[in-house]
């Protein structure tokens, strides 16, 4: 992630705790966090949306008002709504070794806005409907996710010519990714509300439910009431991926989940469903940048 710009200005140490280099678009801005020493409730507030993802080290976030208190790690995706603030532990960071994090503040205006453009490029009926929901999103991000905050730092840090316009192009994917995750929390969250459900939300808990199993597509359209063509077609409007890499992206957490509390490689890998301990493990250091391994230490 690091271009030549950005070194010279994160090596330029005005505290320990929270040292910030940051680039400002015209909407958005993008900024670096380095922590030198271990520290407690360091305090973090933003006035619009704050999408944080950490590069290295390890945070425990603290929202009081909420009873969250989590661990924040490499690979993950942590989104807080304007005016949401949050306490952050550094239990890790050293002179050596410091956490580092990035941060993007985007404004609700910009939000907004891409989220009415896919709605009306895209037609949704009232069940689909992207909407931002002002609420803390915690969760593992993809590698195409990683790919594209790699790509956001380079163009938030180098100046060229078209800079302003790539950025708005990076960040409409970004925002783009953001309203496809609450859109999958929210399904799931109220597939036991009747009120509530849409015709994907019961094929998204059959397959959670059946985690382990085989994908039957056929099941899923049954579930769905739709053709095949239907099916894949509104589940990847909706989402951003297909059923299978859903599935498979379900089973890569849960994997991680029980690896932290210490269960062994190979049952954890047959007990999401792989079959191929080998291809588990390519997969997961694909999706988290490490290996199984190295999750359990």
């Amino acid at each position: 992630m690091h271009t030549s710009q950005l070194n010279k200005k994160r090596q330029q140490l005005d505290v320990l705790i929270e040292n910030k280099v940051t680039f400002a678009a015209d909407s958005s801005e993008l900024s670096i966090y380095d922590t030198y020493q271990s520290a407690q409730k360091v305090a973090l507030h933003s006035n619009e949306l704050l999408f944080c993802a950490m590069l290295s080290g390890k945070k425990v976030m603290h929202v009081e008002r909420s009873q969250y208190h989590k661990v924040f790690l490499p690979h993950e995706s942590f989104v807080l709504a304007p005016e949401q603030g949050v306490l952050i532990d550094f239990p890790q960071a050293s002179m050596h070794a410091p956490t580092t994090c990035l941060a993007i503040e985007i404004s609700t205006d910009k939000i907004t806005s891409v989220a009415n453009a896919l709605n009306m490029q895209q037609n949704f009926a009232h069940d689909g409907l992207f909407e931002y929901v002002p609420q803390l999103v915690h969760t593992q991000h993809n590698i195409q996710t990683q790919q594209l905050l790699e790509r956001m730092v380079h163009l938030f840090s180098e100046q060229g010519a078209q800079r302003h316009y790539l950025i708005d192009l990076s960040l409409n994917e970004l925002i783009t990714r953001l309203l496809q995750q609450q859109s999958r929390e929210l399904l799931l969250a109220s597939c036991d509300k009747p009120r509530l459900k849409t015709k994907v939300s019961d094929a998204l808990l059959y397959i959670e439910e059946h985690l382990s199993e085989t994908l039957d597509i056929n099941t899923l359209c049954k579930i769905a009431c739709m053709s095949r063509s239907k099916f894949y077609q509104q589940f990847k409007l909706a989402f951003g991926t297909s059923p299978a890499l859903w599935q498979q992206q379900l089973r890569l957490k849960k994997a991680r989940t029980q690896l932290l509390q210490g269960h062994a490689i190979s049952q954890v890998c047959f007990d999401v469903g792989f079959n191929s301990a080998s291809h588990f493990s390519r997969l997961f250091k694909q999706t988290f940048g490490i290996a199984p391994k190295e999750c359990r230490h």
